[in-house]
């Protein structure tokens, strides 16, 4: 069956008019980010922050419209706003209320986030692997790519099927005893996704509350790297049990480790640990071992600010090789030396998470 274009979809979209302006959302240019892939077709519906829910009908309709279409097999739009820039808010008043804390998620107990200060550095790798062993340890868990614009998880678990839904619900797709989430189960492996902040928030917002991941002890994020608007929004509207840092050991990885590390300590998530990964190089031939990355950096780092150091990942083929199998590491060779590494990790995460409650937030007034 041929699937729509994306001629095909604009067309539609042009015929949903919007009521408040009398014109149609393509002529308006508020519809945003649009994607397809194998007949199922993704996109942003960009209004004035002052609509707000006002303008959901709106919405609605441009996914009914698009949904008519043949060679259409589903569609995900969301509702988003583009906030424009205001004038410098006024201190907090030391006597006014804190903003309310973040709402959780019905039916998840507990949500950490896996972070870096920099990519390259196998984050994505840490973070499934470490989902895995938290499951093997008899945990309900969930992985979420929060990785909007370089989704790894679907490559990581060799996963080509779009998640199917559940009245308003996304059902998450399961594999290796977890639940999983990626935009990348909605966009093409080699296709960008071209969108701004807002409709990144709103996406991971979606993902986070509109899945049906209860019940869970532990839902992983995936993060995006770095110190963004992504990362910022994550640390703030949602209520993070704690967060764990990957790094190499090479001093320009910790750099930036350091800059992730400082990002949770503003926004009052606790950090549960640092995680040197690559950090032996063990050559498949003879066995020797190399520090080409160097050794024992996050380790030092660990213990200079004060946090735990969770434990050291080799750097070996056969990690990479599972992974681009689709077939991780402890999944693969659940009783090797690597996937042990990993779930000894997992222990000390699961120790932590069990004793780290989210530390309220506060108002600081330089």
């Amino acid at each position: 069956m041929a699937h729509a274009t994306r001629d095909e979809v604009l067309k539609a979209l042009d015929q949903v008019i919007d009521p408040v302006s009398g014109r149609s959302v393509v002529q308006q240019d508020i519809v945003q980010g649009l994607v397809l892939r194998d007949g199922n077709v993704g996109f942003a519906v960009e209004v004035d922050p002052g609509r707000g829910r006002a303008a959901e009908p709106l919405r609605k309709a441009c996914e009914d419209a698009v949904a008519h279409l043949p060679g259409v097999l589903s569609v995900t739009a969301v509702l988003t706003a583009h906030q424009q820039a205001s004038a410098p808010q006024r201190p907090a008043h030391p006597h006014r209320a804190p903003p309310p804390a973040p709402a959780g998620i019905e039916g998840v107990q507990s949500i950490i986030a896996v972070a870096s200060g920099k990519g390259g550095v196998g984050k994505s790798t840490v973070a499934a692997n470490l989902a895995i062993a938290l499951g093997q340890l008899g945990l309900k868990v969930g992985l979420l790519d929060a990785d909007i614009y370089g989704p790894s998880v679907p490559r990581l678990f060799d996963i080509r099927e779009k998640p199917k839904t559940t009245g308003k619900k996304i059902v998450p797709i399961e594999k290796y005893g977890i639940k999983i989430m990626s935009l990348g189960f909605l966009v093409r492996e080699d296709e960008a996704v071209v969108w701004r902040g807002p409709m990144v928030q709103s996406a991971l917002t979606q993902m986070l509350q509109d899945s049906t991941w209860a019940p869970l002890d532990i839902l992983v994020l995936d993060m995006p790297p770095g110190t963004g608007d992504a990362q910022l929004t994550i640390s703030q509207r949602v209520p993070l049990r704690g967060a764990v840092i990957v790094s190499t050991p090479q001093d320009l990885a910790l750099i930036d480790a350091r800059k992730g590390l400082a990002m949770f300590n503003k926004t009052q998530v606790p950090v549960l640990g640092i995680i040197e990964n690559m950090s032996t190089f063990v050559c498949p031939h003879c066995g020797s071992e190399s520090h080409i990355f160097g050794h024992g950096g996050a380790r030092d780092e660990a213990r200079k600010l004060a946090v735990p150091f969770l434990g050291e990942i080799p750097l070996v083929s056969s990690i990479r090789e599972t992974c681009d199998a689709g077939v991780p590491i402890v999944v693969q060779a659940p009783h090797g030396k690597e996937a042990q590494a990993f779930l000894a990790i997992a222990k000390e995460v699961a120790a932590s998470v069990a004793s780290a409650p989210r530390k309220p937030p506060r108002i600081v007034l330089e």
